[in-house]
């Protein structure tokens, strides 16, 4: 169990003291002492949750969970061994004003990655330029979902679109692609999901948002007012192919970074496939950060279980199909993105379009590590 002091500051973890990770061997891959900063912090672009998995695996047994700060700290423990380093992991959205996370990274030194959606860099790149350096899930697991009995025969998000009814969203973007494409008009737009059921359950002929890895589990288990299956599909399938939060430095930092990225690149490569081999002490973890933290977000065990095998099963986690890598950006994919996203996030108040290799790079990927 969680103690947490009244004041809500920093404790330790209870229960008997935890067994310390064994060093790892001076000089070798393992070892980010001198080469990173003393704490390496992370900052995630929302709540914690499955998709942030591998980040929360490294966290060690020693750590301490800061409920007013919002925020995890322990020794960086990867494949088994403390890397001479901390890591302080740092949730987004409400605990942070929903800034984004390229702004805070832009105000704040000692973030040493962030999670950073590829439309996302593109719409900062003029302002808060990052650099993603690995890529964590494949394809986004962003959808529209419906109800089957207000939709009878539906089989695609194209088909009950064509109804005309609401499309509701938060992501502008989204609702742009499918204007693009001629899927939905401009009438059928409506941004104004707030991330509660309350619209859907009340309006069930609407399309909404939501991700593969959490609403259809949630709205069939675990939210009373609806209690049965959606139906849904990916927003990948209709061109959303942006790179979902991949793990980004500031464009600025690239330089003094770059030889504790060489070690913790890798490091991180291997963290997601070993979370998603293993979930169980991290996801356990996430769960238990969100009651601590108390922000209103809300995360079960059998979200977190739910999440991890759509992830596994729909082929969210990929090695890039490019190259085979696992983490490892696709040039020409990235060139698709900015060409497609980069006038839909000029038309939203980007300052300029970016060149795609200003975005990201493989520099630090170690090729060997793969999925397979």
């Amino acid at each position: 169990m969680l103690a947490l002091g009244a004041c809500g500051g920093s404790e330790p973890v209870g229960g008997p003291p935890p067994a310390a990770a064994p060093a790892a061997p001076a000089g070798g891959p393992l070892d980010l002492g001198g080469v990173c900063p003393a704490t390496v912090v992370m900052q995630q672009d929302w709540q914690p949750q499955a998709e942030h998995g591998a980040m929360y695996s490294l966290v060690g047994p020693d750590r301490t969970i800061d409920a007013a700060a919002k925020a995890v700290r322990g020794s960086l423990v990867a494949q088994g061994v403390d890397t001479g380093v901390d890591i302080e992991i740092r949730p987004g959205g409400p605990s942070v004003g929903f800034q984004p996370v390229s702004s805070l990274m832009a105000l704040d030194d000692s973030i040493v990655l962030g999670a950073v959606n590829t439309d996302l860099a593109i719409a900062a790149a003029a302002t808060t330029p990052t650099v993603a350096v690995v890529s964590q899930i494949t394809t986004s697991p962003l959808m529209l979902m419906w109800d089957p009995a207000s939709h009878p025969g539906a089989q695609t998000l194209r088909d009950v679109a064509a109804s005309g009814v609401p499309v509701v969203t938060s992501e502008p973007v989204v609702t742009a692609l499918l204007e693009k494409q001629g899927i939905i008009t401009p009438a059928q737009v409506d941004t104004s999901y707030e991330g509660t059921p309350a619209r859907f359950v009340s309006d069930p002929r609407i399309l909404q948002q939501g991700y593969v890895t959490a609403e259809p589990y949630l709205y069939e288990h675990e939210i009373a007012e609806w209690g049965k299956p959606v139906g849904n599909q990916k927003l990948a399938d209709y061109g959303y192919t942006v790179y979902p939060e991949p793990l980004a430095v500031r464009a600025d930092r690239l330089e003094q970074l770059r030889p504790c990225l060489g070690k913790l690149v890798p490091i991180m490569q291997r963290a997601v496939l070993g979370y998603l081999a293993d979930p169980g002490p991290a996801n356990a973890l996430i769960v238990q950060l969100v009651e601590a933290y108390q922000t209103g977000w809300t995360y079960s065990p059998g979200l977190a279980d739910f999440a991890v095998r759509t992830m596994r099963e729909q082929g969210l986690v990929t090695d890039d199909p490019a190259s085979g890598v696992f983490g490892r950006f696709d040039p020409a994919r990235m060139e698709q993105i900015v060409t497609t996203f980069g006038p839909l996030m000029q038309a939203q108040g980007a300052a300029e379009i970016p060149a795609a290799d200003s975005l990201y790079t493989n520099e630090f990927i170690d090729e060997s590590i793969r999925m397979g």
